[in-house]
This record gives C-alpha cells, structure tokens and sequence, in this order.
C-alpha cells in the first residue's frame, strides 16, 4: 500500500530554499539518494546548502532539465503552510513534466501498517499516524504531531511541530494546524482553515476560516486588520 515510502531516484531535487528543505535533505541522503540542486522563485534567495545549487525556480528549470532525464529524477516540494496550495500546484507542475514525486518518513516516525499516505508526503522525527489514516498527496506532518486513528488529511495539508489530531478528525485541501493546538475528536477543519498555535478545537472550522485560543473561536475581520498594522 505504501512501498512509494522513502523510495528515491539516486537524483532528487528539492522546490523550497528554507527551513523544510534543511529538515528533509538529511532523510534523503539517509537512503542513499543526493539533494543535487534546490529551486525557488524567491528573488536572490541563497542555497540552504553550501554545497548544493539554488536556482531561479521556474525560470531556470526548463534549462536545468536540458539533457537529462526527467523521470530518473526525484522531487520534494519543501514549502511549508500557509502555502499549501502553492505546495499542491507545484507538485503537479513538476509531476506533469516526468519527475518523480518522493515520499519522504523520518526513520523515527511510526506508521500503522494500515494507514494510507498520499504521494509527495513528509512525515517528520517522532511523528505518529495511527490505525486506518488516510493521508492525502503532497501533507506535512510536522516533527512530534501525531494523527489519530481513521483521521483523513485532504491533499496539501499539514501539521505543525506538535499538533495533535484526536480520532476521526478529518482536514480539508491545504489546512494547516500550527504548533501545539489540539483537534478533539469527529471535529472538521475546512479546506484552507487555519487552527492557530496552541488552540484547542471543540467544534467544526469552517473553510477558510482561522480559528484561535482555547477554546478556538474565529479571529474577526477587525482583529485579523490589527494584526495585520502591527
């Protein structure tokens, strides 16, 4: 069900110059692959890594691609939330062109035998994903965030460093629940919703909605404009 797990070609390129990308070379070259450049469309951005390339992302890809193989090549997209539709669509972009989406598991992630991850997902150190999940292409599941038993996790989203999803949650298209909140049980979060860090959620999220505090309740329009002048 999941042999694509930590399946690499021996060339792996990385879209996203920061801090993902630092966090994902390593479970790479664990497995005996090679970060061989890193691309992102970030106006003189500098490479993550000393040793390997940056490039103008899709300025210069076409170029970079020039003689070799597209589909001897792996791909990671390494752009955290809130862009994880930015993480979705350059996933298909680089697919449709014959590279190779990786799958990339931390040796120290746990996954049930029975659980179910979608292509382009990274499961990072200490994460947990329990009994029957169901992880759509492209998620993150941060480090130390665990995904309970029968959640579903809809294509691009993600967890952040110590989030917890209880049983039966179910997260929409490019959700993101930031650092240390807590989903309970059977709760829904809307596709491009936002939980904030630390939140505890106790009732559905609509999409495209930030919820925050403990209780969470929705951020309004007023608040989010203040923080927006700060």
């Amino acid at each position: 069900m999941n042999e694509h797990i930590n399946t690499f070609p021996r060339q792996v390129i990385l879209y996203g110059g920061t801090g993902q990308a630092k966090v994902i070379r390593p479970i790479i070259e664990l497995h005996r692959a090679s970060v061989v450049a890193v691309f992102d469309d970030t106006p003189g951005l500098a490479s993550p890594f000393p040793d390997v390339p940056i490039y103008r992302g899709w300025e210069e890809l076409p170029n970079w691609l020039v003689a070799r193989d597209p589909y001897e090549i792996g791909f990671c997209v390494t752009i955290g939330n809130p862009h994880g539709r930015a993480r979705l669509r350059i996933h298909d972009q680089l697919a449709a062109l014959g590279l190779q989406p990786v799958t990339v598991v931390h040796p120290t992630a746990w996954i049930a035998d029975n659980a179910e991850i979608g292509i382009g997902c990274q499961i990072l150190a200490g994460a947990i994903v329990c009994a029957e999940a169901k992880l759509g292409r492209a998620c993150i599941v941060n480090t130390g965030a665990s995904v309970d038993h029968e959640d579903i996790l809809e294509d691009g989203a993600e967890l952040a460093p110590g989030a917890t999803l209880c049983g039966i949650v179910h997260m929409g298209v490019a959700s993101w629940v930031c650092a240390g909140a807590t989903v309970l049980p059977r709760i829904s979060i809307g596709a491009d919703a936002i939980v904030g860090a630390g939140a505890v959620v106790t009732r559905d999220v609509p999409p495209a909605t930030t919820v925050v505090g403990v209780p969470a309740r929705p951020i309004s329009r007023a608040d989010q404009h203040q923080g927006e002048d700060q």
